[in-house]
């Protein structure tokens, strides 16, 4: 269920598969108004009389990136037609608009006739419903609507434009789609189809033998019919080749805007860490949204999707972004935050790319109890994150531009939302969304955002308050000492759970306790931290040779064994990359950057071709489980490269 390549602007992002294919297309917000949803928008090429779809078994593909950009570099070889293509897809950096180059390679000796085939299947605003496909004529190209949302095809071979095209009737009694009628070379030419519908063009060579040629294809989104047109000028009178090379240079120098010294960090890990600074910014919304995932083949286990902004995810990536120098970017997810904070001064579970509210499974009552259907962490590392990127960037008129809207209301709340007798937060969902109860990563996130609030008040003479943040956090902290650590066992626990009218400690070792030094109760070196990490490192490990770290004991979501003791969950890259950076925290010599060095470089490892990361591995064969790319799993490498420069230098003073 992977995509394998992902490009966008922050209004417009597209997923490609592993045959090139577009297979998802979010338009005018990341992650919000699907108009492909996972259909297949088919390329194919015919040859002397042979036609092949790219994901024919045929094709040998290679997927990557042109190095530190969001252009791709895919390429595809058919020994059987004697034909390699290259080619190159990006979003236009500024413009929605798509652009693709492929270089046709003519294996043979002789000058042969290629035509290449690109069918378009949208679902405009998700669904088939009243779409319309329709060829052009003044400026011959082929464009589908439907209310507001446009989208204008078309190519160009150099000298020519479209050769043929046919829109028609797909997925509804008989008909599959007019990508059929392109297997035997030829288009129908039909001029409008509305409904469900798709609709193919094709583009005519002549390539010289042991020479090739150039095409390009391209889509532009609109509003209306004037701006899909005037976008479609735009490409042709620009030429899309210079374009796309445009796209390239801008996101190269976007990449390497901050210099670094890498240390003694191998070049594939550098590498990996630019195009996880990339791939984050395709799945954040210029309105401020950034998104967990936009992999729509988890609808086929799911009836729903990742493509919400969870505020805990928004956070610890606007946190790793800001400390990579990306503070830019990130800007607009705080204000973004504080739009849609709660009046209570709370987040809510999950947001949708517009700022309602997304879909829910946490209950408003449960055992005939009223409670929040909240996660408190995610409105704690909101503050946490803001006040990590003002100590790094200084940024005070936008700090006080969020005091009164988001500081001071989510901090009131989080003082008040306090068990007064284990002076701790009182209940919630945990991080992973499955259980009510008091945790210790949400004691810690909110031990964090509370001293993130009482520095900002501090900081803008408000001492009462900053008193009173401060008082509150300190009384949570010695909550966590006294009831989230477990004296036999030599850990913190994951937290407490009400049964029969008492307190339980959880013991299932969990990876998230990592909070107790990540948003600071206690730091990386206190015992309690070095058994409590000691601990999650031995139990939590993936024993083959895959290896990872599990999410916690006994981990269902996707699971793959139910040898517990060997394979205690799939390995997750956050998971294991918590384990690094609780080494990086700790370490006193280079020495102790050894292992941390090492799970950098298995990161890269367990990357896919192209370089996304998956959300999990599979414990036996290490290939992707469940979406991919997850902005998390990128914003976390980021992160735990950040941390570990930092501390290279610290120790090679």
């Amino acid at each position: 269920m992977p995509r394998h390549l992902v490009i966008g602007n922050g209004k417009f992002l597209i997923n490609l598969d592993q045959h090139s294919y577009m297979r998802d297309l979010y338009y005018p917000f990341v992650g919000q108004l699907n108009h492909i949803g996972g259909y297949q928008c088919r390329v194919g090429i015919w040859v002397d009389g042979s036609f092949a779809w790219l994901n024919a078994p045929e094709w040998q593909f290679k997927l990557a990136y042109v190095e530190d950009s969001l252009v791709t570099e895919v390429t595809a070889t058919h020994p059987g037609l004697g034909v390699t293509l290259l080619m190159n897809d990006g979003v236009h950096q500024r413009e929605d608009i798509y652009l693709k180059r492929i270089q046709i390679t003519n294996h043979n000796s002789t000058v042969r006739e290629i035509r290449m085939f690109f069918n378009q299947d949208l679902l405009i605003n998700e669904t088939e419903v009243g779409d319309t496909a329709a060829y052009y004529p003044a400026n011959n190209t082929v464009f589908h609507y439907k209310k507001d949302r446009y989208f204008m095809f078309n190519g160009s071979t150099g000298t020519e434009g479209i050769y043929q095209y046919s829109t028609g009737v797909k997925r509804f009694y008989n008909a599959e789609g007019t990508w059929r009628d392109a297997e035997d070379g030829h288009l129908m030419g039909n001029a409008i189809a509305q409904g469900s519908v798709d609709s193919t063009i094709s583009f005519r060579l002549f390539v010289p033998p042991n020479a090739n040629q150039t095409l390009y294809y391209w889509m532009g989104a609109g509003k209306t019919l004037e701006e899909v047109k005037k976008l479609d000028a735009y490409v042709k009178d620009s030429h899309p080749g210079k374009l796309l090379d445009r796209v390239t240079v801008y996101w190269q120098r976007w990449a390497n805007k901050i210099e670094r010294d890498y240390g003694d960090l191998p070049l594939e890990v550098q590498r990996l860490f630019k195009q996880s600074l990339l791939l984050v910014r395709t799945q954040t919304d210029v309105n401020g949204a950034i998104i967990a995932a936009n992999d729509s083949d988890i609808m086929q286990s799911n009836r729903d999707h990742y493509s919400y902004m969870w505020p805990r995810d928004g956070a610890l990536i606007a946190y790793s972004m800001s400390m990579a120098g990306y503070q830019g970017m990130i800007i607009p997810f705080f204000n973004f935050c504080a739009n849609v904070l709660s009046p209570e001064g709370y987040l809510h579970h999950k947001y949708n790319p517009d700022g309602t509210v997304g879909s829910s499974w946490h209950p408003y009552i449960h055992s005939g109890r009223v409670q929040l259907p909240i996660q408190e962490d995610e409105t704690a590392l909101v503050l946490y994150a803001l006040w990590q990127d003002f100590q790094k960037n200084g940024s005070l008129e936008f700090a006080q531009s969020l005091y009164r809207n988001l500081i001071r209301r989510a901090a009131r709340f989080m003082s008040t939302y306090i068990d007064q007798e284990l002076n701790l937060p009182k209940p919630s969902y945990d991080l992973w969304e499955e259980r009510y109860g008091i945790f210790t990563f949400t004691a810690s996130a909110v031990y964090g955002g509370l001293i993130a609030a009482s520095n900002f008040s501090n900081l803008f003479g408000d001492e009462e308050r900053s008193n009173r943040y401060k008082h509150t956090a300190e009384k949570i902290k010695s909550g966590i000492l006294k009831h989230l650590w477990d004296e036999g066992e030599q850990r913190f626990v994951r937290g407490l759970y009400m049964e029969d009218g008492e307190w339980v400690k959880d013991m299932t070792l969990e990876s998230s306790v990592y909070g107790i030094f990540e948003f600071g109760v206690l730091p990386a070196d206190d015992d309690r931290v070095v058994s409590t990490m000691k601990a999650n490192k031995a139990g939590l490990m993936i024993k083959t040779e895959v290896g990872g770290v599990a999410r916690y004991h006994h981990d269902y979501y996707f699971q793959r064994s139910t040898d517990i003791e060997n394979v205690p969950g799939n390995p997750w890259i956050i998971c294991t990359l918590w384990i690094a950076e609780w080494e990086i925290e700790y370490a006193k010599s280079l020495a102790d950057l050894e292992a941390p060095r090492q799970t950098l470089e298995w990161v890269v490892k367990h990357a896919m071709e192209s370089g996304v990361l998956s959300e999990q591995l599979d414990p036996f064969t290490g290939e992707p489980v469940s979406v991919a790319p997850l902005t998390w799993s990128h914003a976390t490498y980021v992160l735990t490269v950040v941390k570990y420069l930092n501390k290279y230098k610290q120790l090679t003073k």
